[in-house]
């Protein structure tokens, strides 16, 4: 019925927007439905202009269930013999949407729980902190576009290995193959470890440029990540339950068409106004892992070994802070480092722990000499405490001056 166009974006019902596509038309369709949160979600961008909301109520499980089955046969129907289609949800209707898509596509064509893990912040509620959510991938039929994704191996494989090729020994166990001169055989080179079902993506923060304030807005990054996966330069890749536009704007940035379909007209002139204005917030998690903000200084943290602690990171003046807290405040302690005097370690700490509410402070000394050498002038709250080795080194001076009496 339409031409093939850059993008598309259509308001409406999604369940009757569908009929006006053509049969096994989209290569991809990303559906992000409501999650039978039994909430009414709100949200406004951060100069206040305005607020976007939708409900996610329902009568009963039932009632929900045969919403989302009417809307996946219509995704059925237009999606490509080739074509895959990936649900979003999370633990509030995961098990029936599960079902519902084994009923739709078939249990033989599912490919893939993806589990989207991220970190947030703690909150009171009793019980395991929710850090994930899930996508269900589904396929229409077994020949479906896959492009492998390949990603680095653990710090923990030993990649040297794994070039040398295996094969079996008289006793059907696995050994290093050798040519004919006792040499090890090559297996070729290894390109990085195929894309696993663990997504470990970071939330929108709420300063992140991409934000809308659309309520339950997903990262650009998530979406590009799918459609690279799932579909090729001249696909076209539907998002029934639009939103904020995050996969269409995904889709015109890797070079697809996209169909879009929302039942607010807000969302659809949200969606409209980002293809006009893509944005994209930057990841340097992704881009280089989150070991590699694990930065907190180790041969400080291993002097306070025996201590219940939680490291800081990206911190130049407090290591860690203890889990115990005094008159309310935290614990900040610091290990006075190589060339630092006594009143230098002290400064730095008591600056990097005003505003933090801390009352004490902790400072372990390494080193004397300086500016001054302990601890009457040290700032309000601080207080300076000898390392053990530094403690094992004052009294060894001592035994070998002959300044310490042995017993």
């Amino acid at each position: 019925m339409f031409q093939k166009p850059e993008n598309l974006v259509l308001n409406g019902d999604c369940i009757q927007r569908l009929q006006q596509l053509e049969c096994n038309r989209v290569d991809l369709a990303y559906l992000d439905p409501p999650f039978f949160t039994q909430k009414v979600h709100r949200l406004s961008p951060r100069d206040r202009s305005r607020e976007f909301s939708f409900q996610d109520l329902w009568a009963s499980q039932k009632e929900y269930a045969e919403f989302i089955h009417a809307r996946l046969l219509a995704t059925h129907r237009v999606l490509s013999e080739r074509g895959s289609v990936f649900l979003h949800c999370d633990r509030n209707a995961a098990h029936l949407l599960r079902f519902l898509l084994d009923d739709v596509f078939g249990s033989d064509n599912f490919r893939s729980e993806i589990i989207w893990h991220y970190r947030r912040w703690s909150n009171s509620r009793r019980g395991l902190l929710p850090s994930h959510q899930t996508i269900l991938y589904y396929t229409k039929s077994d020949n479906y576009i896959f492009n492998d994704v390949l990603t680095e191996y653990s710090p923990a494989t030993n990649v040297d290995q794994i070039l040398q090729r295996r094969a079996r020994d008289k006793f059907n166990k696995s050994v290093y193959e050798r040519d004919a001169n006792g040499n090890v055989v090559t297996n070729g080179a290894k390109q990085g470890v195929p894309l696993g079902d663990v997504w470990d993506i970071p939330l929108l923060n709420p300063k992140a440029k991409e934000r809308t304030g659309y309520p339950t807005q997903k990262p650009l990054i998530l979406l590009e990540r799918i459609i690279s996966l799932a579909s090729e330069p001249d696909s076209w890749v539907l998002d029934p339950f639009c939103g904020s536009g995050t996969t269409l704007v995904a889709a015109q940035r890797l070079g697809r068409s996209g169909i879009g379909i929302d039942i607010s007209e807000e969302a659809v002139a949200m969606t409209n106004q980002r293809l006009r204005e893509p944005i994209r917030s930057e990841s340097r998690l992704v881009e280089v892992g989150r070991e590699a903000y694990r930065n907190a200084d180790e041969v400080a943290i291993s002097v306070l070994q025996g201590l219940e602690f939680s490291p800081v990171h990206r911190n130049s003046g407090i290591d860690a802070i203890l889990k115990t807290t005094v008159q309310g405040g935290p614990v900040p302690v610091r290990v006075q480092r190589q060339g630092e005097t006594v009143g230098e370690a002290a400064r730095r700490l008591h600056k990097a722990a005003t505003g933090k509410s801390a009352r004490v402070m902790f400072l372990v000394v390494t080193a004397r000499g300086g500016q001054f050498d302990f601890p009457e002038e040290l700032p309000d709250g601080v207080i300076a405490v000898d390392s053990t080795a530094f403690s094992i080194k004052e009294q060894m001076t001592a035994l070998m001056a002959g300044n310490h009496p042995l017993r």
